[in-house]
């Protein structure tokens, strides 16, 4: 490998990317070699573009291509009252491939992490409080991963609007549809039992 510079160089660059290692780099140059070179050209215009040309809306902070708001947040039929609080854009794409919530977004990209050196400063915290005392927000779904950073994210943005009358909710958590309790693991079981639903 190290007598062809190009291929080395591919192998480094594609082991940048996250869960891709040595071997994981090493199968895909392989099969990038096998590609025609009309789709190499087509998948590189694609990286370049989506360098280029994606953009955080200014509004919700979701991805698009439009210069200022994303289309949800240009959509008049969404509800305005009702916002959902999410870690990353890909959250947003998978809620609404559900096509149950009609309310609007915040992307905060990321999520509290001191370990990690992400603090509230480094995700959309401030522009999420301004947006609550500017917009006719009533109620706030925190869609957060439910693990130690979410949790300490959760209780930031709980403890951040204290003062508002916002309802302020949070997905459920616990036993996936489908699954048996003897292979639950015990922090899931507690969380399905505490946010129990009743008939």
């Amino acid at each position: 490998m190290k007598t062809i510079p190009s291929l080395q160089s591919l192998l480094f660059e594609l082991q940048k990317l996250p869960g891709i290692g040595p071997r994981s780099a090493q199968r895909l140059a392989q099969h990038l070699l096998k590609t025609n070179e009309k789709d190499i050209r087509t998948l590189s215009k694609s990286l370049v573009d989506l360098k280029s040309k994606v953009k955080k809306c200014i509004e919700c902070f979701n991805l698009t291509e439009k210069e200022s708001l994303c289309s949800i947040c240009q959509d008049p039929t969404r509800n305005p009252n009702t916002l959902c609080v999410v870690e990353q854009p890909f959250d947003v794409f998978r809620i609404e491939n559900c096509g149950v919530f009609k309310g609007r977004y915040h992307v905060l990209h990321g999520s509290i992490s001191p370990l990690n050196h992400i603090h509230p400063k480094n995700l959309t915290l401030s522009e999420l409080e301004n947006r609550i005392k500017k917009s006719p927000i009533k109620e706030l779904i925190l869609a957060i991963d439910s693990d130690l950073e979410g949790d300490t994210t959760a209780l930031y943005i709980v403890k951040m609007v204290q003062e508002s009358s916002l309802k302020i909710s949070r997905l459920a958590s616990g036993i996936p549809f489908g699954s048996d309790l003897e292979y639950v693991d015990d922090k899931t079981l507690s969380q399905a039992i505490e946010n129990r639903n009743y008939f």
